[in-house]
């Protein structure tokens, strides 16, 4: 393979117009929520000067993002997709603007603002599901992994750029300039969203309810690849997340430096980048599942190598590699994911993905911190590296669906039905 088919694939936003808008507005607001999320930390912390207060702040993110995405599988898969999508994006909008309401108050609007946070994330719990299930329809299945890269592609540029830009803007102009921008990037979205067709309710969803969270819960038991998939991102997040320790590794081994704290906290979302730009070495691929079960593996062995080196450049190194591995891991768990399921299911399944994806992370601090409280951070990283590792071998054995799993590429690729 060749420099060209290293680079991220870019036929899809070439051959595919719809999927082109749909990824233009969600690139836009992407990074407007990295603006606005940066704004809310800030606006929280300026107002109280209590990390407590800040951290909180997860809080009212995860927990409405957990249980929203849960109920709303109850129903994605029963309802008009593209209007659901609409319908949220409209609200988030409305959320970004009470948010810039507060900023300009004068007044304490930390509870409300708190308030608005776990909104927006609630929006997200149900819209963003609904926004998955698109590309599957919008690409032919040999597109499909390059569609997944290119959105991820998107939002590491958006991680890595968004909170340097909104830094500049609020010692500028305040937060109040964050989330208005914010706002006005979610529109960007909308019109993206306004080009889908109409999703009707697929024959065979069965009935809205607890049943249909039921099923979709049993589809992804019942479907190995599946079910392998999200088993081996949770033994990565959950027993490996490492962004947790990383100011406990910098004032253990580098003194406390914030400019080392941002370098190590920069070094994941380098990492992702480069990865994104590179990722037609894995889309052009065929075997999803190795490509998954590998990279899980090099995220554990490169952040064991992070709790066992005190040398600056080296942790770094491994950091970005690490972060390398885990765009490649989340782009072929897509993959798997999107290629395996019906659109009966797939809503309920990307519902389930939002989740593992928004837990495992929050778990995986919470366990990381509790072996640094008792151990060191070194300790805790090495040991939740050699935890993923021995976790990804064992799902590798136990689950061999996942390590077949194979894409069939179509030729020539198929034209996309709707403009």
């Amino acid at each position: 393979m060749g420099l060209l088919g290293a680079l991220v694939d870019i036929r899809p936003l070439r051959g595919h117009p719809t999927f082109r808008r749909l990824w233009l507005g969600t690139t836009a607001s992407g990074f407007g929520s990295q603006l606005g999320g940066f704004a809310a930390t800030f606006y929280v912390w300026d107002r109280t000067h209590d990390p407590l207060m800040v951290g909180l702040l997860g809080l009212f993110t995860a927990v409405p993002l957990i249980a929203v995405a849960l109920l709303g599988s109850a129903f994605v898969d029963h309802v008009d997709r593209r209007r659901l999508a609409m319908t949220t994006t409209c609200g988030l909008i409305v959320t970004s603007l009470l948010m810039t309401g507060i900023a300009l108050w004068p007044g304490d609007g930390v509870w409300a603002m708190f308030g608005l946070v776990a909104a927006a994330s609630s929006l997200s719990a149900l819209g963003g599901p609904a926004r998955r299930s698109f590309i599957p329809q919008l690409l032919p299945p040999e597109r499909l992994a390059a569609g997944l890269a290119l959105n991820h592609l998107s939002f590491q540029v958006a991680v890595l750029l968004g909170p340097a830009i909104a830094g500049v803007l609020t010692a500028r102009w305040g937060t109040t300039v964050c989330f208005a921008v914010d706002a006005v990037t979610f529109v960007a979205a909308l019109i993206g969203l306004a080009g889908l067709p109409e999703s009707n309710t697929p024959t065979g969803a069965g009935r809205a309810g607890a049943a249909a969270v039921r099923e979709g819960i049993g589809f992804a038991v019942r479907t190995p690849a599946v079910r392998g998939a999200f088993l081996v991102d949770l033994a990565a997040t959950v027993l490996a997340m490492p962004v947790a320790l990383f100011p406990v590794i910098n004032q253990e081994r580098f003194g406390g430096s914030p400019q080392i704290l941002g370098l190590l906290t920069s070094a994941l979302a380098v990492g992702g980048v480069l990865a994104s730009a590179l990722s037609g070495l894995i889309t052009r691929r065929n075997r999803p599942g190795l490509v998954l079960l590998a990279c899980a593996a090099a995220w554990g062995a490169a952040l064991a190598g992070v709790g066992l080196s005190s040398q600056l450049p080296v942790v770094l190194a491994l950091i970005a590699l690490a972060g390398a591995a885990d765009t490649w891991s989340v782009v072929s768990r897509g993959t798997i994911v999107q290629s395996s399921t019906p659109d009966t299911h797939r809503g309920r399944v990307a519902s389930l993905e939002h989740i593992v994806g928004a837990a495992g992370p929050h778990l995986g601090g919470l366990r990381a911190g509790l072996v640094a409280t008792g151990a060191s951070g070194g300790t805790a990283l090495l040991v939740g590296g050699l935890t993923c590792l021995a976790g990804v071998g064992l799902v590798s054995a136990l689950v061999p669906q996942l390590r077949r799993f194979t894409i069939t590429r179509q030729a020539p690729a198929r034209a996309e039905a709707h403009v």
